[in-house]
């Protein structure tokens, strides 16, 4: 595996992240070589004008393009998302699915000396592995509560709330799972909004398990019932919901 954070940076936080507005998204340019039906450049953006955005319009057109980049980005099959012997890509698909739903979740962050330069009001360029280093689920796990309300992202507290969420507004949801033993990967998942053909799973009306989209050991375009509560496995020290329109 790749350098990779392991233990997110943090900053001296009186309260909240919200403390330092100067910290920004940890970006880096879309490369030609990220492509869908290519296993390079993961840690850029796609570089592809075919791939739609989340319409903002309307509720409706949200969640109504939310399925059209479904489709696109096509987990299943695509090949920047199939695993391999030594990794799942779990970060990326998530990374994607945020990216062109316009928010923001990283896939490359800021190391401790770049985000100490950035509070003192210096600019920094994100650089692969000069200034930003990639980033795994089971950090990704902790840098939503110290970094995720700088960026947007709302807490939930059930999978029923997130649901609720996705579907009411046809905002971004995720699950993120830390790994109990240290230096593996997590995980983290999408919840997307319901449709015509694809449910979450209720037991008297109340979401048990959200429907999700996720590349790791294996793909799924859509799937709830299927693995239960993983979040909830053993293999995992934590995990959280977190909400963003």
């Amino acid at each position: 595996m790749e350098k990779h954070i392991e233990t997110v940076a943090s900053l001296p936080l009186e309260n909240t992240p919200t403390t330092y507005p100067q910290i920004k998204k940890a970006d880096l340019l879309p490369h030609p070589e990220s492509r869908l039906d290519s296993m390079e450049m993961k840690e850029t953006p796609l570089s592809d004008s075919t791939i739609p955005y989340r319409d903002l319009t309307s509720v409706t057109s949200k969640k109504e393009s939310i399925s059209r980049l479904i489709a696109k980005l096509d987990v299943e099959n695509s090949i920047r998302y199939q695993r391999t012997v030594e990794d799942t890509y779990c970060n990326v698909y998530s990374y994607d699915y945020c990216y062109f739903s316009r928010v923001y979740l990283p896939t490359v962050w800021w190391t401790e000396e770049s985000l100490k330069k950035m509070a003192q009001g210096q600019e920094v360029e994100a650089v692969f592995e000069q200034t930003v280093d990639r980033i795994y689920s089971s950090a990704i796990t902790d840098w939503f509560a110290e970094w995720g309300p700088n960026f947007g992202w709302e807490k939930m507290d059930t999978a029923d709330e997130i649901q609720k969420k996705v579907n009411e507004n046809g905002g971004i949801g995720i699950i993120c799972a830390k790994r109990r033993e240290k230096g593996l990967s997590g995980h983290i998942v999408p919840v997307v909004p319901e449709t015509d053909q694809h449910k979450a799973y209720r037991e008297n009306g109340v979401v048990v398990y959200p429907l999700q989209s996720q590349a790791g050991k294996l793909n799924y375009n859509y799937f709830s019932e299927v693995r239960k509560d993983w979040w909830n496995d053993e293999l995992y020290s934590s995990f959280v919901f977190y909400y963003h329109e």
